[in-house]
């Protein structure tokens, strides 16, 4: 049996669809990014590849940009009640495969299978009284027709309120994740289930439904990431989804808009000391770049080259998993610079002890910890950010710096440029100017 925090010892890289795609990703373009990152990003780590909503709805984008997701559609289900891929998106699943060829020639790339699904169990098959795999049950006897996404509307929650319910419950999400791991399925993004307080009348039912889920990528014998959705999550909650996930939302969903980046620095602050140990507070998907395709107009990305800058830079000090939502065959030079400038993903993988040292409207300072000079222990990182509408100098005292000694000399290293700078002592004050929306990220060694 494998230990959750044995999945994910570090936080997730890697592709999701939903960013450009939304719900139209095809098996060609899922191989066509895959590939991109086999050959560009695999040896920077990242290495996940996901498939996000709607892979099993034949009809999915035929009511956008209009209506995001196609109402009371029909999935494609088996016997079971279980989803299972849209042949005509994903023609390798004809004959019963699932996914297991797209599985193989991602894993065959050397990289990682993922796939997103909603809680709960199709209201189609409730409808139509489908079976449950190992029951006598049908799915309408495990679904709570209350329970149902304020924003997709193709699922009902489990039933979870008595012993009963619980073990039939139980009993389809050991089903799919059994066919999930037949799959060579690597990575699971829950939708609809991170965010408690979306459930006032029942909030332990989502609650609930993730210690089945947990319960369930267990006793299917293949480790497999999970990540939970949308948030906000509920800081209160921390203690459960650290011993059931390896991924959560902190935020609803993440778009190319600087109000969003910026509330950010509070969100990561609030789950400043809930991040490692095989478990990561999720700042969502990395919008640079190109995006939207799938939302009725490919566009670029909002965000400037400061902001993404800042973007990824507090990320990767927070520790937040990092998933690109673009077309990565289509990335830019100064974007592909951006995600592959392995002193910032070090950053990410290997650091400890991220903090916030203080944040008002204007700036944010954070540090944290990591490998150093083997002579000098570890290293200390600083993120500089500008959050303000005008360039500003912003100053750090090092003597007011958890882990710097003020009689040792350090050499600052700016990680974005790969450029030492001048040598201080410890009680130094040092101060940069930093162009407006903008961070610098120094590593002192």
């Amino acid at each position: 049996m494998y230990s959750k925090n044995d999945v994910a010892p570090f936080p997730p890289m890697g592709w999701n669809s939903y960013d450009y795609y939304n719900t139209i990703v095809t098996e060609e373009d899922v191989r066509r990014n895959a590939d991109y990152m086999a050959s560009h990003l695999k040896e920077h780590g990242w290495e996940y590849v996901v498939v996000d909503i709607q892979w099993s709805d034949p009809n999915a984008g035929s009511t956008c940009p209009q209506i995001q997701y196609v109402p009371f559609t029909h999935f494609c289900l088996d016997e079971y009640s279980r989803q299972i891929p849209a042949e005509n998106r994903f023609p390798s699943s004809k004959g019963g495969k699932g996914f297991k060829p797209l599985a193989d020639y991602i894993h065959n790339l050397g990289l990682k299978f993922g796939i997103h699904i909603m809680r709960g169990v199709p209201r189609y098959a409730a409808h139509t009284h489908m079976s449950v795999m190992g029951t006598d049950l049908t799915a309408d006897k495990i679904a709570n027709p209350f329970s149902v996404s304020k924003w997709n509307g193709d699922m009902y929650g489990l039933l979870t309120d008595t012993e009963a319910h619980l073990k039939g419950a139980g009993a389809y999400y050991d089903s799919i994740f059994a066919l999930y791991a037949e799959w060579g399925v690597d990575f699971v993004k829950v939708d609809d289930i991170c965010n408690t307080n979306m459930y006032p009348n029942d909030p332990y039912s989502a609650q609930k439904e993730i210690e089945l889920i947990s319960e369930a990528i267990e006793k299917c014998g293949r480790p497999m990431v999970l990540s939970l959705s949308p948030g906000p999550a509920v800081i209160e909650k921390a203690w459960h989804l650290e011993q059931h996930a390896n991924m959560w939302r902190i935020t609803d969903d993440f778009w190319d808009k600087w109000e969003l980046l910026r509330a950010m620095f509070e969100r990561c602050e609030v789950w400043q000391n809930h991040v490692g140990g095989g478990s990561w507070p999720d700042c969502d998907m990395i919008p640079l770049n190109l995006l939207s395709k799938g939302f009725g107009a490919e566009r670029n990305t909002n965000f400037t080259r400061a902001e993404e800058r800042t973007m990824f830079t507090l990320w990767s000090i927070f520790r937040s998993p990092l998933i690109l939502g673009t077309e990565l065959p289509l990335l830019d030079e100064e974007s592909l610079a951006l995600i592959t400038n392995d002193e910032v993903l070090a950053l990410n993988r290997h650091s400890h002890g991220a903090v916030q040292v203080r944040r008002n409207e204007e700036e944010c300072v954070w540090q944290s910890f990591g490998d150093g000079c083997p002579a000098r222990g570890q290293a200390l990182f600083l993120a500089l950010f500008n959050l303000s509408e005008t360039e500003r100098d912003i100053s750090v005292d090092l003597k007011k710096i958890r882990g710097i000694k003020e009689k040792n000399t350090y050499t600052p290293r700016n990680l974005w440029k790969k450029e030492d700078l001048f040598p201080v002592q410890g009680n130094a004050l040092l101060s940069f100017t930093v162009a407006p929306h903008d961070a610098l990220l120094l590593k002192l060694n």
